[in-house]
C-alpha cells in the first residue's frame, strides 16, 4: 500500500505546474519513500557473466549489455518497486534486464525466467502447425476467457494477433514468438514476447516485461536473449532418454496456444507489465525520479 500510495503522490506532484527539473516540490514524506525505494534498489546485486539457475539445469551467459537479478531480488523489483502480488519474482527463476537502464527508467524493459518441468515436449509437430488458424482459436478461447473476467469485476482482455509469428529452429530447440494483447481501455497495447527453450525434462520459459511501443528494441534484441540460456549437460533436448524419460502431454502448438498456462501464465507478463507501468511510468516517474535511483552496480 505504501508505494501505492507513492503513486498517488507522483500523480498529484507531475499534474502541478512545476518543472519535472524543480526538486524542491517534493515534500520530506515524498522523499522519504522515495528513498526507502532507492533502499530496496540498492538492496539488489546485479550480476553479469556465467549465472548457475537455480533449477540445477540451465546456466545464464550474461553479457555486460544485461545484468540478472536473484529471484529473491526480482522480488525487490517486481513485488515492493513495481506492485505486483508477492511471489511475482520469488517463483521464478529471476530475471534480466539491460544494463544502460534502471528499473525506473520510462523505457526500460525485463524478461522473467521459469522452469516447468513437464517432460520431453516432441517438436515433431512443428512444421505442421497452422498458426494462422492456431491464432483464431487463441482468439476465440480469449475472448471467452475476457467474459469470465468482466464477471469477476476485472478489464477485459482481447488478444489483438500476432506481433511476431512463431518461429522454431530445430537446432536450437528454442521457440518464440510475440502477441499483441490488449487490456481494457488501455490507449497502449502490451507486448507479449516469448521464448521457450525445450530441455530433456522441461522448458525454460522467457517472457519479456514490455509495450508495443518498444517491440522494434526487443526484435533487435532478441538474438542476444536466445543465446543466453541453454541447459546443461544431461539437460539439454539432445540428452533425452526415451526408456527413462517422461514425455510431455502437450506439444509446440500447445506452448503458444497457453496450454499451459495454469503454470506460466498465458497473460503473466502482461499483468506485470501494466503494474509497472500504470504505478510508475504512467505518472512520468522517470523524468525526476530516476535521479535518484542512477547508480552503476553492475
Amino acid at each position: 500500500m505504501k508505494y501505492i500510495r507513492l503513486a498517488l503522490i507522483f500523480i498529484s506532484l507531475f499534474s502541478a505546474p512545476t518543472s519535472y527539473s524543480d526538486q524542491s516540490s517534493i515534500t520530506p514524506e515524498q522523499k522519504q519513500l522515495i528513498l526507502e525505494m532507492k533502499t530496496a534498489w540498492d538492496s539488489t546485486t546485479p550480476q553479469k557473466g556465467k549465472i548457475k539457475l537455480p533449477n540445477d539445469v540451465a546456466t545464464l551467459q550474461v553479457p555486460d549489455e544485461f545484468y540478472y537479478l536473484s529471484p529473491n531480488d526480482s522480488e525487490t523489483i517486481l513485488v515492493k518497486l513495481w506492485g505486483n502480488p508477492p511471489g511475482a519474482g520469488s517463483e521464478t527463476l529471476g530475471m534480466l534486464l539491460p544494463s544502460k537502464f534502471t528499473p525506473f527508467d520510462d523505457n526500460s524493459w525485463a524478461v522473467t525466467i521459469e522452469y516447468i518441468e513437464d517432460g520431453y515436449v516432441s517438436d515433431k509437430d512443428a512444421e505442421d502447425i497452422d498458426y494462422h488458424e492456431l491464432l483464431a482459436q487463441m482468439k476465440k478461447e480469449a475472448k471467452e476467457a475476457s467474459k469470465l473476467r468482466i464477471e469477476q469485476g476485472y478489464q477485459p482482455i482481447e488478444l489483438v494477433g500476432w506481433a511476431s509469428e512463431p518461429f522454431y529452429d530445430a537446432h536450437s530447440h528454442k521457440l518464440h514468438w510475440a502477441k499483441e494483447v490488449k487490456f481494457g481501455e488501455q490507449t497502449t497495447n502490451t507486448l507479449n514476447y516469448n521464448i521457450r527453450v525445450l530441455g530433456r525434462k522441461g522448458v525454460l520459459i522467457l517472457n519479456f516485461i514490455a509495450g508495443m511501443d518498444q517491440k522494434d528494441t526487443i526484435d533487435a534484441q532478441i538474438d542476444g536473449v536466445l543465446a543466453l540460456a541453454e541447459f546443461d549437460d544431461g539437460s539439454r533436448y539432445e540428452d533425452f532418454n526415451p526408456d527413462i524419460d517422461e514425455v510431455a502431454a502437450y506439444g509446440l502448438g500447445a506452448l503458444v496456444a497457453g496450454k499451459v498456462a495454469a503454470k506460466a501464465g498465458f497473460f503473466a507478463a502482461a499483468l506485470i507489465f501494466l503494474k509497472k507501468f500504470g504505478v510508475f511510468i504512467f505518472v512520468g516517474l522517470g523524468a525526476l525520479v530516476s535521479k535518484f535511483f542512477k547508480r552503476n552496480k553492475a
